[in-house]
């Protein structure tokens, strides 16, 4: 049972990771797609770099085992000025508004299986 726990939050996780990345380096090469997305929700330009900075950071931190509840948590916040700025936009809810909410749940359910520390850790919370 363990070793399918196990399997599951690598796969999430690692999934997760992928998506992000991909996210993060078409930003910070300021691909056409990433700049106009960027400009459609009322950024300018030049937050597009720094956005797929910060996403880079965040994405490694939860990438590193040592690191990756923070990474997470931090993901959390980024993925929180999502849904805010969907928001703000007048965006559908259940296509682009919760999408962040949805990733943030699977980068969660990755790091919750993968991770026996924070499996205990919300165990003793719970007693």
């Amino acid at each position: 049972m363990q070793t399918r726990k196990l399997w599951a939050g690598g796969v999430l996780s690692g999934l997760s990771i992928l998506f992000l990345l991909v996210d993060s380096g078409m930003k910070l090469a300021k691909a056409r797609v990433s700049v106009e997305g960027t400009i459609e929700l009322g950024y300018p330009e030049s937050a597009v770099f720094v956005i797929g900075a910060i996403l880079l950071v965040c994405t490694a931190l939860y990438a590193v085992s040592r690191t990756s509840v923070l990474g997470a948590v931090l993901l959390t916040g980024y993925l929180g000025g999502a849904v805010a700025t969907q928001l703000r936009v007048g965006n559908p809810l259940f296509s682009h508004i919760l999408f962040p909410v949805y990733f943030g749940t699977l980068v969660w359910a990755g790091l919750y299986l993968r991770d026996q520390r924070l499996r205990d850790f919300i165990s003793h919370t719970n007693n």
